[in-house]
């Protein structure tokens, strides 16, 4: 649990861990990321960097002159597919649904593209490698159960994020309807001396560069706090 410093007697935060000790301080800096979401099939974690990518934009010039297949129909999965389909030889998009979520002008941009296919209503089965590397990758159209197989180099994976917030779902922390601690932009949380950065947050992009950036932010603002609060 945490309490704010307007709640508890000496002005302080209080932390509460999971076995029951206590800790105080002036301030709290919560960052504690993100992970990505995924597919939860056999191969997955196998070939994790072995074909296997969850950030096109670290991973996408590996595959340049390849094939690949991008996981995912919402606005990231279709800006990875159009961004990816202007360095590898073909980009396959795999959505779960019988439509794509993404937004209607980045559908657009996707549909215009000449080396790119959408595959609706599918469900990814396995990643498919030859012990070293990925080979392909097996779906289920979901409409006949038939199951087929796309043969690539790289899958990536493209179905969300997720803040690793799970421990602050009980605490008066506000939290996003995605899970993401709301700050405002001095990364102040809605509870007094605490303080919130990077991928766990609501700040838009999900990158290394910004989230270092936001670190120092809330280290600023922390700082402004305890020199104004008077502690």
């Amino acid at each position: 649990n945490i309490k704010g410093a307007d709640e508890t007697a000496n002005g302080l935060v209080e932390v509460t861990l999971e076995n029951g000790a206590k800790l105080e301080s002036k301030t709290v800096i919560l960052s504690t990321g993100a992970r990505w979401r995924e597919m939860n099939v056999p191969g997955e974690a196998e070939y994790r960097t072995r074909g296997v990518a969850y950030c096109p934009h670290c991973d996408g010039p590996l595959f340049k002159g390849k094939r690949v297949a991008v996981i995912g129909g919402g606005n990231s999965g279709v800006e990875a597919a159009i961004d990816l389909a202007g360095i590898v030889e073909h980009v396959t998009l795999v959505e779960f649904d019988t439509k794509l979520r993404a937004d209607q002008v980045l559908q657009d941009k996707l549909h215009s593209l000449p080396n790119t296919t959408v595959i609706l209503n599918a469900l990814s089965t396995e990643v498919v490698g030859d012990g070293k590397q990925v080979t392909a990758l097996k779906y289920k159209d979901r409409a006949t159960d038939v199951e087929h197989t796309v043969e690539l180099a790289g899958i990536f994976v493209q179905i969300g994020l997720l803040p690793n917030t799970d421990f602050l779902k009980e605490t008066a922390v506000e939290l996003s309807n995605r899970g993401e601690i709301v700050i405002n932009d001095r990364n102040e949380t809605n509870v007094k001396g605490v303080f919130a950065a990077g991928d766990c947050t609501t700040v838009p992009y999900k990158q290394i560069i910004i989230a270092t950036g936001e670190g120092a932010k809330a280290s600023l603002s922390a700082f402004d706090y305890i020199i104004r609060s008077g502690l």
